[in-house]
């Protein structure tokens, strides 16, 4: 292989090869972007493919492509692989050779896609006979032989896919057995033969693959902030016009763009300067946005806020936490930060609204983690592979999962999926578990049944602090409750326009939110003839509220979050008394009414 200076993923390649224990390799990641190669004074930006053909496999004698669409695409060595289907014609009555020579020239015919095989069946057949003739003959020196051979198969997850081996049958089965022999055959491991399976997302492919000790399983990450930076020094050289329409200095631009791929940065910047569009950090939030979106299917959703924790009536424990943690976020005192944060409490406490407000007034990128779950056999596994691809690109970043009993799936695999949940539950354990991801990656479970999130996913290392929200009880902080719900909904509301709020029972956010809109509705459709204000129909809205007829299941859920809570400082003191002992009896009561 090369001997240029290369990036790590391919150092870490060529290093394994050179060790003559290992052939086959597996790249997966940012895969359909441009992978950068210093030639003397000049940068050159190649596609992953064409970089494999000019620069790793530059030694080699042969190198050989292929993918389901395109066929056998003979990439290096042409004349070596004409020669070898000469052979093949006379032996087994075909005309791949004699098909070619038609032409003036038949290498060169040789090199367009469409003359050899596409189907894997026998375009596998054809290339095992090859490599296995080269690593034979290559023995005798004095045949005029290649000596090693690259072969490249992309797209290989449509080759071998991910799914059970019972039903890995037929072709599906043969082509399966040729890849994992290119990479487990003695002879081949000593040989100058390098199979290279390209796939997004390791998940993707048949874990006959990805649990082989005979693979070398390699991820290309999406560059850093110094590559980003050389990326657009050498991208706009030739952009008289970039200068005129960006507003930051590349430096910045740089680190504004942390968490793409070359490909979609030289977009988004030639987007710009030959539109004659601004480069603002107003465009450049929408478009990072959109591609990032666009790049996890939907699966990850910026979410941007203009709200800060200001705006979150009570709580006040909950806030001067977060508030602290912005702090040392901005000191980059990572030791002192946590992985992530559990927020519990009964529906209507505020939960998302409190991530919301975070997420205005940290500074750095939050994502909302969606709905990543798929019918489809492995595609659940591959989204969340490309979630984690992304999230560790963008550097920083917090990531907000909500209704996380639903989504973070379970340990045991009795669930009913075909061990779907359990695999989930699997990868995001692992992945939460990454030290070297403190101060980088920071986990945000919201919940109203932390009871149902796995002990593993929620305890100290992966989700360090349970910050437990609870309804107001005292009229005081009922009314700023009720103060900050009409400001969420735009009404302009005094304290001296409330009317006395004496409710039995702790009444949630959602519910005051729910009074406000009935009195709009009826203050709305009152008749021309009447005149009542805002306030006094407001009041007659108030003294008919019916409270929730779900009493014991939301003590359930308040009594499940002091549980779980890991300050004392986070509780109201009607719960500080309580033991350990008295919570569990209580809950174990209200789990049978």
């Amino acid at each position: 292989m090369s001997t240029y200076p290369l990036p790590e993923w391919a150092n870490t390649m060529r290093e394994i090869f050179r060790a003559e224990t290992i052939s086959q390799f597996v790249l997966t990641g940012n895969i359909n972007d441009f992978v950068y190669y210093e030639q003397g004074d000049v940068h050159r930006y190649l596609p992953l493919n064409q970089y494999l053909v000019e620069v790793l496999f530059q030694p080699f004698d042969v190198v050989l492509m292929y993918d389901r669409g395109k066929g056998i695409d003979v990439a290096k060595g042409t004349e070596h692989f004409y020669n070898y289907l000469k052979i093949v014609d006379k032996f087994h009555g075909t005309r791949y050779a004699s098909d070619a020579g038609v032409g003036k020239d038949p290498q060169k015919i040789l090199e367009a896609p469409g003359l050899l095989p596409k189907e894997p069946a026998q375009a596998f057949e054809l290339i095992d006979r090859f490599i296995n003739g080269v690593t034979i003959l290559s023995k005798n020196k004095q045949l005029s032989l290649p000596r090693s051979v690259g072969l490249v198969i992309d797209y290989a997850n449509f080759i071998a896919p991910r799914g059970e081996s019972l039903y890995m049958t037929g072709d599906l089965g043969a082509n399966l057995i040729k890849i994992m022999s290119w990479a487990e055959k003695p002879a081949l491991m000593g040989a100058n033969i390098a199979t290279v399976l390209v796939a997004e997302n390791l998940t993707d492919l048949s874990t006959s693959i990805t649990d082989s000790p005979y693979s070398a399983k390699i991820q290309i990450p999406f560059p850093q902030k110094n590559d980003i930076e050389q990326f657009i020094q050498d991208l706009v050289k030739n952009e008289e016009d970039f200068p005129k329409y960006c507003d930051v200095s590349i430096p910045i631009l740089a680190n504004r763009l942390i968490g793409l791929s070359r490909v979609n940065i030289k977009g988004l910047i030639l987007r710009a300067t030959r539109n004659q569009t601004p480069i603002t950090e107003k465009y450049l939030t929408k478009l990072k946005k959109e591609i990032i979106e666009k790049e996890s299917f939907g699966k990850l959703e910026f979410m941007e806020s203009k709200r800060t924790l200001d705006d979150v009536a009570g709580h006040e424990e909950a806030k001067r936490w977060l508030r602290q943690d912005i702090q040392l976020i901005k000191k980059g005192s990572v030791n002192a930060l946590p992985m992530g944060y559990l927020l519990s409490g009964r529906i209507g406490t505020g939960k998302t609204y409190l991530v919301e407000c975070f997420a205005g007034e940290c500074g750095i990128p939050f994502v909302t983690l969606k709905n990543f779950r798929e019918k489809w056999v492995g595609a659940t596994e591959g989204n969340l592979e490309k979630i984690f691809s992304i999230l560790h690109a963008l550097g920083q970043v917090v990531v907000f999962i909500d209704e996380a009993d639903q989504i973070t799936g379970k340990r045991s695999g009795d669930s009913g999926d075909s061990g779907l949940s359990g695999r989930v539950y699997g990868m995001l354990a692992a992945e939460m578990a990454k030290t070297e991801n403190r101060g980088k990656i920071f986990w945000i479970f919201a919940t109203s049944r932390p009871d149902l999130v796995e002990v593993d996913l929620k305890r100290q290392g992966r989700l360090d602090v349970h910050i437990p929200l609870f309804p107001p009880v005292e009229e005081n902080e009922i009314k700023a409750l009720f103060l900050s719900m009409a400001k969420k909904l735009k009404i302009q509301l005094d304290e001296e326009d409330l009317p006395v709020l004496s409710f039995k029972n702790p009444i949630s956010g959602n519910e005051l939110e729910g009074l406000l809109v009935r009195a709009i509705r009826r203050f709305e459709l009152q008749p021309v003839t009447e005149k009542k204000t805002f306030r006094e129909i407001l009041k007659e809205v108030v003294v008919s509220f019916r409270p929730s007829s779900h009493s014991k299941r939301l003590e359930l859920m308040d009594l499940v979050a002091v549980k779980e809570c890991t300050d004392e400082a986070f509780l109201p003191e009607r719960f500080r008394s309580l033991t350990l002992e008295q919570i569990e009896k209580r809950i174990s009561e209200l789990f049978y009414v």
